[in-house]
């Protein structure tokens, strides 16, 4: 949506702590915290997930936590009108922080 290499690489990656030099190693980008920080009331993924405009705040950014009496009421069906989470946070940093220790003894 707001693809601009020369841009995000040197700017806005930067300060949100996700581009390529990311500052310091264990900083592992997450987006689910940046959601809820930096777009609380969901304005913005709303606008460009609109499946998930009925879905209340609370869940906007983990659908998967969500009761099943709320996805059915935001007409929600994981793995169907949304999808599946690909990879399990936690996991996720933990095996990138194993990574990058991993490199930084070299």
């Amino acid at each position: 949506m707001d693809a601009d290499l020369a841009s995000n690489s040197a700017s806005w990656q930067w300060v949100a702590g996700c581009g390529t030099d990311a500052s310091p190693y264990f900083r592992v980008f997450n987006p689910i915290i940046q959601g809820e920080k930096f777009d609380p009331q969901g304005d913005y993924t709303k606008r460009y997930l609109p499946e998930l405009q009925e879905l209340p705040n609370k869940y906007l950014f983990r659908p998967w936590e969500a009761p099943p009496e709320v996805l059915k009421k935001a007409n929600i069906t994981l793995g169907q009108t949304y999808p599946l989470p690909m990879v399990d946070i936690k996991q996720s940093r933990q095996k990138a922080l194993e990574s990058y220790s991993i490199t930084k003894e070299f």
